[in-house]
């Protein structure tokens, strides 16, 4: 076997959890800029009331909401680095704790500029005036504490949608490609075996025909992605090389008619949605049957509404409307498709619609390329 190389991580638990990958620490400086700017402008109109005048105290003012900013800051790097240990009642302590810290800390600084203020006149301590100080401190350090933690579960829950929306997609894109897959094996399977008939028959230049053609169908499907739409001008055309193999097989039988606009063709479709309807339509219309069978493919716009139709002649023996012919692997399988992709906006229908006349329907939203 190989030696395939593996990529690994050499990242800790630790690292991980300082890691911020939803920019919650960016939009926290941000914040944190806005919320002392309005507490600035806050405690000047405040101090305008109390016959503080703003612009002789607005120096002093910048130098300590400036600090308090870093200190706030310092908390919410704490609160970032510690958001997945702690749950939301400690959390709520431990931003009752750090206020308790800074607010004297705060108060503090408040009272050295009040100092310098003054200077040179002297200033007596007033312990009332720095209880009331304290308390706007703590209230102001607690306040933007609870502030960020509602912002961080705030981009912790949009992570969480985010990562949820990547799991959901990629298992969407697992089950298009398990789909997806189940076409081409069965689609392989028919034809090997008609080459095998060939060559037994002793028809080598057909055969050799049949799997030039084969290869070149199977080089531009297996690079198709299941989960990107190509141009339904494109889906026809892939359809028509397909026909062109089934045509080794039954071309004196087997006639197929295209009745597009020309102004659809550029419609947004699934890849390879229509293989499983013409295949169908192949097995058991032209196989089925020994005379001569139409197979139609008809696309037309309605509002906001694509419809892909498919058409097929049928033999007489054993039909009813009732007993749809075909529903098996190749037609759920579009039904499934059309589901997993759509949901509720893709219907898909399939059974005979008239004597000897059988119709698998598709529909879809309406998108150009």
């Amino acid at each position: 076997m190989d030696n395939i190389p593996m990529k690994t991580t050499t990242e800790s638990p630790s690292q991980f959890a300082t890691q911020d990958p939803c920019g919650a620490m960016q939009a926290a400086f941000r914040l944190n800029i806005v919320y002392w700017v309005c507490m600035f402008l806050a405690d000047s109109l405040l101090g305008y009331f109390i016959h503080i005048d703003p612009l002789e105290s607005a120096p002093l003012k910048l130098v300590l909401f400036s600090i308090s900013a870093m200190m706030t800051y310092l908390m919410a790097s704490l609160l970032f680095r510690l958001r997945h240990k702690l749950s939301f009642l400690l959390k709520a302590l431990l931003c009752f704790l750090m206020a308790a810290v800074a607010a004297p800390i705060y108060t503090t600084l408040d009272f050295i500029n009040y100092v310098i203020c003054q200077y040179p006149k002297p200033v007596a301590f007033d312990p009332t005036y720095s209880g009331y100080t304290l308390i706007e401190g703590a209230a102001m350090m607690f306040g933007w504490s609870c502030l960020f933690v509602a912002v961080l579960d705030n981009f912790e829950v949009v992570e969480r949608e985010r990562q949820l929306a990547e799991v959901r997609r990629e298992a969407l894109n697992a089950q298009m490609q398990a789909l997806r897959y189940q076409i081409n094996p069965h689609f392989l399977f028919n034809t090997l075996n008609s080459i095998a008939g060939l060559i037994e028959e002793g028809a080598s230049t057909r055969a050799e025909r049949m799997v030039l053609s084969l290869s070149n169908f199977m080089r531009r499907t297996l690079v198709l992605d299941p989960m990107q739409d190509v141009s339904l001008g494109a889906e026809i055309a892939l359809q028509e090389e397909y026909l062109a193999i089934e045509r080794e097989r039954f071309s004196d039988r087997m006639t197929f008619m295209i009745d597009v606009p020309l102004e659809i063709l550029n419609a947004r479709v699934p890849s390879l949605i229509l293989q499983p309807l013409i295949e169908n339509a192949v097995k058991h219309g032209v196989g089925a049957s020994s005379s001569r069978v139409e197979i139609t493919l008809k696309a037309y716009r309605e509002d906001k509404r694509l419809y892909l139709i498919v058409e097929n002649d049928i033999p007489p023996a054993g039909i009813t409307k009732n007993q749809p012919i075909g529903m098996q692997v190749g037609l759920q399988n579009v039904a499934k498709r059309l589901a997993a992709r759509f949901q509720t906006e893709g219907h898909f229908a399939a059974g005979v619609v008239a004597e000897q006349r059988f119709r698998a329907t598709i529909t879809i939203p309406w998108s150009s390329v």
